[in-house]
Parts: structure tokens; C-alpha cells; sequence
């Protein structure tokens, strides 16, 4: 379902700021005072559909939970699991349902640590003692092992937070270790019972995190999971920002990495692995950005464009381009200049390919797609990223609305007509 959204632009300057109309929120339009101006006309997905699937996966896992149904979620989980079922935005399935059904654990302890009268009076560790308790009920099930596994894990980051080694206090670092080590020691008998399992194979990644050991081989269980699941854009991203010099790897071994990925999965993206590997990584760091061969990761983006011409890819490609690697910190001249580069291919994205404006993508753009920002409010999160959105397409049609012409996204491509 999409509704049709009408902006009249409004007078502008050369600042980007000013180059857009007086902006709508999500439930509608407004329009400015000068009838001499074009309109800019576009679809808006329907905010509730696009969220609908990760939010029912969700609800599933944590009501099956509730329920102590977990025979059930585990059927599920798997079930999901072996057909690679995803959200729109490529999370996982079975990954969601996982979520969900720790999800009650893992919030009150991350309460009660945000909170110190909530820490002196919360038992943490009463919620995943009684998770062990169900894995021992259902010795021979590697799901629900896994969820527990997962759970310790999430609580490890709990206990990290977001202090420095230095800072992070003597009782924060033990508890953070033991819920890694306890995953460590449940992630094996996952492995065994289901060696062909992205969601496991996932898990082991995740666990990394927490064995900063020089001889890991990071990007050979990276490129396990990749095999396993090489549609999935979300592990390819993930790989690259752990190569990157403050986890795992180094900039040449990123490079290296994301070449490979690309050879590996030519069929499926083109040069896209390439660009899917570097996507995340070269926002988070300078340098990497730095070191980018922008021609062939610009190559790839319009690879994976081919390989997926859906609106939620063009939306989500568009808005990276737009937004996201603007955020960098400006601090060095090659990485501004690879910037650049890429900014610019958001024209030819969004003048050649978008029909419809999905606002939840351009939130979480503007993020840097960052899965663990808490959306307390989908509509306003929404709402967010239509203003960024129609900032950013104002500010590229800005020489046609200025001229009095309308721009019009349609299902079958961009029209021009004058006002």
C-alpha cells in the first residue's frame, strides 16, 4: 500500500537547508506558498508493512518464549533457517525469532545495568538461569542451545556497554568474559548438530567479539557463513567491519578480503561483494575510505542494483550514497574526495531508478544503518527520514522545481512536466 505524496518546493539557496519545501510529516502533505514553484511527487511505502515482517518475527519468538512453547520456536527457527527466509532489509528469520525469545532477558538486564536502584534489586542472572534450565530440558535440541548461546552473548555487550578498557570497572569485565566463555562452550555442540546453518554459523562470528586473540582466523568464518548464505548482503558488511584495524584485520587484508568476495560470489552480486564488504567499513574509518577503489566499488553498487532492482535495494543504495558516507569526520583529503565520488552516484540512483520513497530506509541512513539504534516509535522514525529523503531528492532536482516543473516518480520512471 502506498500512499502519494505532493511538496511544493519552496524558494532556495545555494545551502541544502533551505533548498525544500516546509517539510510533511509522515501522516501527510504541505505545501507551500509559492504556486510558481514545481511540486515533487512521490509514493511512500506504507511505514507499517515495511517494519511488519521483522516485528511479527519478533513477536512470534517472544511469545513462543512466554508460552514455553519452545519445541515450537525451535521448529520455526529452523524451519526459517534452512529456507534463508529474511525481512525486507535482509535480517535473518530465524535470527528475529532468536531475538524475541531472549529478548525479555536481555532488556531488564540491560535496564537494570542503565539503572543503578534497578541493579541493586534485579537478580541478573535469574532470567538466564531459567533459559539454561529449558536448554537442559531439551538436551538434544541445537536451537534452543543456540538462542542460550545467543542470550550469553548479548548479555557480554550488556556488561561491555560502552566504556574503554581502561574505564570498564573490574565486576563489568569478569561478567562480561564469563557470558562469552559460557557461549564459547555452548556454540560447539550448535555446530555439530547443525553444520549447514547460517544462523549458527552467524553466531560464531558474533562470537569473535569476544576472543581477541591474534590467531583468529576472522575472515575464514566469515566466508563459511558467506557460503552458506550467499544472498544475504548483511554478512558480507559484517566481514568487512570486522577486518578493519580495531577489531580483527587491516586495511590491506580488508582490501584483499573484499576482492575475494567478489570473486566468490560473481554469480549472485557481480562485483557487488566487493562493495558489500567495504559498505560498512569505509563509514566507519577513514582511512579505509581512504585506501577505497572507488571505480570498482561504484561498479558493484550498480552490479547489485542489477541483481536486485527492487525499491527497498534502490532506496537503501540511494540513501547511502546521499547520506550516510557524508558522515564521515572530514579529517582526511583522500577520503573526502572517494566521498565525493560515491555522493554523486545518488543523482543518477534515484533520477534513473526510484519510483517509490521507503522513509524507514533513509532513518536509518542517516544512523549509518546501525541495527542496534532503539526505535521507540516507528511513525516518528519514519517520519525522520521522509524529511531527510526529500531533502536530499529536492536538493537534486533543484534547477527543475526552481523552473517551475514538477517531478513525478511513477511506477514505469521519472516524468518532467511543467507546472
Amino acid at each position: 500500500m502506498f500512499r502519494f505524496f505532493r511538496a511544493r518546493q519552496a524558494q532556495s539557496s545555494h545551502s541544502s537547508k533551505s533548498s525544500t519545501q516546509s517539510l510533511p510529516n509522515v501522516n501527510g502533505g504541505v505545501h507551500s506558498t509559492l504556486p510558481d514553484r514545481g511540486q515533487l511527487n512521490i509514493p511512500l511505502a506504507d511505514v507499517k508493512a515495511e517494519d511488519l515482517a521483522a516485528r511479527d518475527a519478533i513477536g512470534r519468538g517472544r511469545t513462543l518464549a512466554r508460552q514455553d512453547r519452545w519445541a515450537e520456536l525451535s521448529r520455526q527457527m529452523r524451519a526459517a533457517d534452512k529456507n534463508r527466509a529474511a525481512a525486507p532489509d535482509g535480517t535473518p528469520i530465524a535470527d528475529l525469532l532468536a531475538f524475541g525469545a531472549r529478548s525479555d532477558v536481555v532488556l531488564a538486564v540491560e535496564h537494570a545495568l542503565s539503572d543503578g536502584n534497578a541493579l541493586c534489586e534485579y537478580d541478573l542472572l535469574g532470567g538466564i538461569s531459567e533459559l539454561e534450565d529449558e536448554m537442559r530440558a531439551h538436551p538434544d535440541n541445537a536451537m534452543i542451545a543456540l538462542v542460550v548461546a545467543l542470550t550469553h552473548i548479548d548479555l557480554a555487550w550488556a556488561w561491555r556497554g560502552t566504556a574503554t578498557d581502561a574505564t570498564l570497572p573490574p565486576l563489568h569485565r569478569s561478567r562480561c568474559a564469563a557470558h562469552f566463555d559460557r557461549a564459547a562452550a555452548l556454540l560447539p555442540k550448535c555446530r555439530a548438530a547443525l553444520p549447514d546453518s547460517p544462523i549458527v554459523a552467524a553466531a560464531g562470528c558474533a562470537l569473535l567479539a569476544g576472543q581477541r586473540k591474534a590467531s583468529l582466523r576472522v575472515a575464514d568464518e566469515y566466508e563459511r557463513l558467506i557460503s552458506l548464505d550467499p544472498n544475504n548482503q548483511r554478512h558480507m558488511r559484517a566481514m568487512g567491519t570486522h577486518l578493519l584495524p580495531q577489531w580483527f584485520g587491516s586495511y590491506a587484508e580488508l582490501e584483499v578480503q573484499a576482492l575475494r568476495n567478489a570473486a566468490r560470489t560473481h554469480d549472485i552480486w557481480g562485483a557487488g561483494g566487493y562493495t558489500w564488504v567495504q559498505f560498512d567499513a569505509i563509514t566507519f574509518d577513514e582511512e579505509a575510505c581512504a585506501r577505497l577503489d572507488v571505480e570498482y566499488f561504484l561498479e558493484g553498487l550498480y552490479d547489485i542494483l542489477h541483481h536486485r532492482p527492487d525499491q527497498q535495494t534502490v532506496n537503501m543504495l540511494s540513501a547511502y550514497c546521499a547520506i550516510t558516507i557524508q558522515n564521515g569526520l572530514r579529517q582526511n583529503e583522500k577520503a573526502e574526495i572517494v566521498r565525493a565520488q560515491i555522493h554523486e552516484a545518488a543523482h543518477g540512483l534515484i533520477r534513473d531508478h526510484m519510483t517509490e520513497l521507503h522513509p524507514m530506509i533513509w532513518a536509518h541512513a542517516a544512523n549509518g544503518f546501525n541495527n542496534s539504534v532503539r526505535i521507540h516509535s516507528a511513525e516518528r522514525f519514519a517520519a525522520r527520514g521522509q524529511r531527510d529523503a526529500l531533502r536530499a531528492i529536492g536538493d537534486l532536482f533543484r534547477e527543475e522545481l526552481l523552473s517551475g516543473m514538477d517531478v513525478t516518480f511513477t511506477p514505469t520512471g521519472l516524468q518532467l512536466s511543467q507546472h
